[in-house]
């Protein structure tokens, strides 16, 4: 059979205008019905470009010159925009952003779920009134320039690493701590890790901030157990940083692009900082998985708490429930909240936050959820409404089963992936579900991702 040629040829230049975008925010153009998908362009835009690479079904192309632009469009205010790979929208409004992301959950539903969404409530999505400085957590890898550190991002598609002082989407203050601690580190001399030779010391630095509390944890990722010159850099860091409640260190000796290794040693104060989300408080470790955004977040958890429309008579599970946040808000409203989560360290968590926050009407276990509530299901237990709020990978196939075995009235799906929350919405609407509304919530703005709250019920 003969190769079908593509009408656009590598290192050719084309004018043309942009149509759309793709999920990760690139322009979408074509050239006689074949795509094209350029950076840092916007819908609507005339553009000359290069193909730079030609694939069997698409093209990459790089922006050349702007003939025409968006009213969308603005300058991006960071200075490191175009180098770094930490945000992709920026040149976007931010009304332009929400729509996009709204736009983005609705074809997904459309393209991979097969929802009808003319019938569908997809609402706007939810921003936020000031989008930036709202990342509670940074963890920046650590290099050497020049005989000094440098920290920050990778830049884009390389692990090459851009020397940053602020980030406009970080708290500030979690910017300030990291400038400090490598100042700290480069005056007694600590090496940084090289990935290369699996050389050096110093991997990462994470400072994680709870928005409400003002508490600051800072955490050494370290190639080795060992700690050069820890008495010194620890008293500097708690002389300069009264803020500062807690130091751990994670040692990672694999070479790997995983940030932390097994072993986490905390080496002054307290194995625990604390933050609020509403009126529940919330105790986080080094490991601990907490919501970066803790502001979107609580508009997140009353919108699953919305959809749950709970009187207080309801037994609720929470699948993937992590360290307990959104069973402790259901737990304010139902009967009783059983929650299940795969990692051991969120389920001790789990407990804890609800010990810390006097609710006995929350029960935790350990396992994967697609194996522990068909366990429970087969012992006689019920759900009224259960909760899920999986990984990017979606729900597991027998939770699904389970879900659809069980028959709650309710079923409250958080997504961080509309592409999987599609294809699983497919099943459950085939297994006798309505998708009634989704509500994308923006938690990181600037970027291509967008979360979902998803209210399911029975058909009866």
């Amino acid at each position: 059979m003969a190769k079908i040629q593509a009408p656009v040829m590598k290192n050719e230049y084309y004018e043309v205008t942009f149509e759309d975008l793709t999920h990760e925010g690139a322009g979408v153009a074509k050239v006689e019905g074949f795509p094209i998908f350029v950076e840092n362009a916007l819908p609507d835009e005339r553009a000359k470009i290069k193909v730079i690479k030609v694939n069997k079904g698409f093209a990459i192309g790089r922006l050349i010159e702007l003939q025409e632009q968006s009213e969308k469009r603005i300058d991006a205010p960071c200075p490191i925009y175009s180098q770094c790979g930490g945000c992709q929208l920026q040149h976007l409004s931010y009304e332009g952003q929400l729509d996009f992301k709204r736009k983005q959950v609705e074809q997904v539903l459309a393209r991979i779920g097969k929802l009808d969404v003319n019938k569908v409530n997809v609402h706007p999505t939810l921003g936020m009134e000031n989008p930036w400085n709202y990342r509670n957590k940074a963890q920046v890898p650590v290099g050497e320039r020049e005989g000094g550190l440098v920290a920050g991002f990778y830049q884009k598609r390389s692990h090459d690493i851009i020397d940053m002082e602020r980030c406009l989407i970080q708290q500030a203050e979690n910017d300030d701590v990291v400038q400090a601690v490598k100042t700290i580190c480069e005056r007694y001399g600590i090496r940084a890790y090289n990935e290369e030779k699996h050389k050096g010391w110093l991997r990462h630095i994470m400072v994680r901030y709870g928005l409400v509390t003002k508490e600051i944890m800072v955490v050494f990722v370290t190639r080795t157990a060992d700690f050069p010159h820890k008495n010194e850099v620890i008293t500097e860091i708690t002389n300069q940083l009264p803020q500062v409640k807690s130091i751990v260190q994670n040692i990672n000796n694999k070479k790997t692009n995983v940030i932390f290794g097994d072993e986490t040693n905390v080496l002054w104060g307290e194995e625990y900082i604390y933050d609020k989300i509403g009126d529940v408080k919330f105790a986080i470790s080094a490991r601990s998985f907490y919501q970066v955004n803790p502001e979107q977040t609580k508009v997140l958890y009353e919108k699953a708490l919305e959809y749950a429309e709970l009187t207080g008579e309801e037994s609720v599970i929470d699948a993937y429930c992590g360290i307990g946040t959104i069973s402790l808000f259901l737990a304010q409203k139902a009967k009783n909240v059983f929650g299940v989560e795969i990692v051991p360290e969120a389920i001790e968590d789990a407990k804890r936050n609800a010990e810390l926050n006097g609710i006995a009407n929350a029960e935790f276990a350990v396992g994967e959820a697609e194996v522990v509530i068909p366990e429970w299901y087969k012992q006689g237990n019920q759900a009224d409404v259960i909760v899920v709020d999986p990984p990017r990978k979606g729900c597991d196939e027998a939770l699904l089963k389970t879900i659809l075995d069980m028959k709650p009235k309710k079923v409250v799906y958080v997504s961080c992936n509309p592409g999987t929350l599609a294809r699983d919405l497919q099943v459950l609407e085939l297994g006798g579900y309505k998708t009634v509304e989704v509500q994308p919530v923006d938690m990181f703005p600037h970027t291509t991702h967008v979360e979902c709250v998803t209210q399911l019920v029975l058909n009866m």
